[in-house]
């Protein structure tokens, strides 16, 4: 009998109901895969489904069990972002443990698949664990790791100096959006991550304004979750430029894994230790803000080797290999 999968609508109309049966297989899969590292939480999954991306369209799928459970899931971002139009991320293609090898997995690739080729995609990408059964899947189906990457935890619990900068510079700290007289300087900021190593991915970095940061950091809030940011902020020309930044992101309020998202040092004021300075005040900064946060998770390229530097430092260990994927369709 063929395998039926279903597209599902953007924000699910039995709320509840889907949402459950969307985060069983999530979650299932996880902690299959990746039993030491903590699943997604509940919030995290609802909010991915009822708020959308703000870089771009979202198309999912869902295969549906005779109890009306779900036994494998896949949610595919269809970039919108100028320069990207061509290319999309796979967000998640998950299968209940129970379910796997008998054809689900593949038959949502098959409808992920029509998707792009529908929408004019000419490849796709994904974050996979080396050695994976993630990965021995994807290679059966064209994908290539591009950009190497790995996965650090750094323990928060463990004493650490405050961070300090050179004259001149100031630190500013906020929870959400990024303030208004700042907004311009944060979106000049987060356009020098288009030197970042990318490998062979075919997604170009952004291009950021502040209308594009307030909308990703309004999406974090929106799903449910928490952002900070800790920035350096060179007031010695009086213009309040924004030298570098790190972001912190907790998917669920009740996670005890904080993420690292971007850490930024804009060209002109690199090899000032501005990099280290805004982590360690954000270390601070978690402490007093969400004090029962006890690790932060962060994936850094292997070839990038000033942050695995200021990342040893400050004392990240080595979790596991994995990579970004891209497939030519």
């Amino acid at each position: 009998m063929p395998i039926l999968v279903e597209p599902l609508r953007t924000s699910p109309a039995d709320a509840r109901t889907e949402v459950d049966a969307w985060h069983a297989v999530v979650t299932a899969a996880h902690t299959h895969d990746l039993p030491d590292v903590p699943p997604p939480g509940r919030a995290e999954t609802a909010g991915k489904l009822h708020v959308p991306s703000s870089r771009g369209r979202v198309a999912r799928f869902a295969v549906t069990a005779p109890d009306g459970s779900y036994e494998g899931v896949a949610s595919l971002l269809l970039h919108t972002d100028p320069g990207n139009e061509h290319t999309a991320f796979l967000d998640v293609l998950a299968v209940r443990p129970g379910a796997r090898r008998r054809g689900v997995g593949g038959a949502l690739w098959e409808a992920v698949r029509a998707e792009l080729a529908a929408d004019g995609r000419t490849s796709v990408a994904t974050e996979l664990e080396v050695g994976g059964e993630g990965e021995k899947f994807a290679a059966g189906r064209g994908f290539e790791n591009v950009l190497p990457i790995t996965w650090y935890v750094q323990d928060t619990s463990l004493p650490r100096p405050d961070g300090a900068l050179p004259d001149g510079y100031t630190f500013a700290a906020w929870e959400g959006v990024v303030p208004d007289h700042l907004a311009d300087a944060s979106a000049l900021a987060h356009n020098a991550m288009e030197d970042a190593p990318s490998g062979d991915m075919d997604e170009a970095p952004p291009v950021w304004d502040a209308e594009k940061v307030r909308a990703a950091a309004q999406v974090v809030h929106d799903r449910g979750g928490l952002i900070l940011t800790v920035a350096a902020v060179d007031g010695r020309s009086g213009a309040g430029t924004i030298a570098a930044y790190t972001e912190l992101v907790l998917r669920d309020p009740s996670d005890t894994r904080a993420l690292q998202y971007d850490t930024v040092v804009v060209p002109a004021h690199r090899g000032r230790g501005l990099g280290r300075a805004v982590k360690l005040r954000m270390l601070r900064e978690l402490a007093r803000r969400q004090p029962h946060v006890r690790c932060i998770g962060t994936t850094v390229a292997d070839e990038n080797g000033p942050m695995l530097t200021v990342n040893e430092a400050l004392g990240y260990l080595r979790e596991r290999a994995a990579g970004i994927f891209q497939a030519k369709i």
